[in-house]
C-alpha cells in the first residue's frame, strides 16, 4: 500500500495531465456530437419514409454515414482517418488530432441514439404540432425535443460512457489520456497496482458520470411530475 502512494506521488503530475487529456477528447467530442450528432439524427427522424418530411435520398445519405462510421473497429477507424487528421490539424499526433476521431464517433452513435429516442415520441404530438400550425423548426424545438428531452439526455450519456472507453485507445497516435497512461506507467513498467488503481478511479469516474446523467434525465422527465 506504501509503495502505491509513493508512486501515485511520484506520478501525480502525469496523472493529472492524462486526466486533463482525457477531460479534453471527451468534452470536444461531445461538443460535435450535440452540435451535428443531434441535427443529424433528427434528420433521420424526420427524412425516413414515412416521415414528417420524407427524403428517401438525403435520408439514404446520412443513414449510410451512420452505419459505416458505427460499423469500422475503432482502431482501424483512427488509423483511416490519419490524412484528413492531418489535413485539418495540421498533425496525426497529439491530443488535438485525437479529437477527430473521436469527434466522428460520437456524431455517428448519438444520431443514431437521437434517432431512436425521438421515434418513441407519440405520432400525436406531431400531430398536434401540424394541427396548431408550428413551423419544421417548432415542430423540432417545441415539441420532439421537449417531449424526448429526457430519453436526449441518458443517450448523450451512454455516449460520454462510451467515449471515455474508446479515449483509452488514442495512445496509439500520441493522444495521451488516462488509458495511455495506465499502459505506459503502469501495465509497460510492471507497476500493477498502479494500472488498477487508475482502473478502479476510470470505473468511478464513469459511474458518477452515469449517475449525473440519469439525474438530469429524472428533473427533465416531463411524465415523473
Amino acid at each position: 500500500m506504501n509503495e502505491l502512494l509513493e508512486s501515485l506521488r511520484d506520478h501525480r503530475v502525469e496523472i493529472i495531465t492524462s486526466i486533463v487529456e482525457t477531460g479534453y477528447m471527451i468534452g470536444n467530442s461531445m461538443l460535435f456530437a450535440i452540435v451535428v450528432g443531434l441535427p443529424m439524427g433528427t434528420g433521420l427522424y424526420l427524412l425516413r419514409p414515412g416521415g414528417p418530411f420524407p427524403r428517401p435520398a438525403l435520408h439514404r445519405a446520412l443513414n449510410v454515414y451512420v452505419n459505416v462510421v458505427r460499423s469500422v473497429p475503432f482502431l482501424l477507424f483512427v488509423v483511416a482517418l490519419i490524412p484528413f487528421t492531418r489535413w485539418l490539424v495540421g498533425t496525426s499526433f497529439g491530443t488535438t488530432a485525437a479529437t477527430v476521431p473521436l469527434a466522428f464517433v460520437a456524431a455517428a452513435l448519438y444520431a443514431r441514439f437521437s434517432e431512436q429516442t425521438l421515434l418513441d415520441v407519440p405520432e400525436q404530438t406531431v400531430e398536434l404540432a401540424r394541427s396548431l400550425g408550428a413551423s419544421p423548426l417548432q415542430l423540432i424545438t417545441r415539441f420532439l425535443y421537449s417531449e424526448a428531452r429526457s430519453g436526449l439526455v441518458l443517450s448523450l450519456t451512454t455516449v460520454s460512457i462510451s467515449m471515455v472507453s474508446y479515449s483509452t485507445i488514442m495512445g496509439v497516435v500520441g493522444g495521451g489520456g488516462v488509458g495511455d497512461f495506465a499502459i505506459r506507467y503502469g501495465y509497460q513498467t510492471y507497476e500493477y497496482d498502479l494500472m488498477y488503481t487508475v482502473i478502479v478511479l476510470m470505473v468511478i469516474g464513469v459511474m458518477l458520470l452515469q449517475g449525473a446523467g440519469s439525474l438530469l434525465a429524472r428533473v427533465l422527465d416531463h411524465r415523473s411530475r
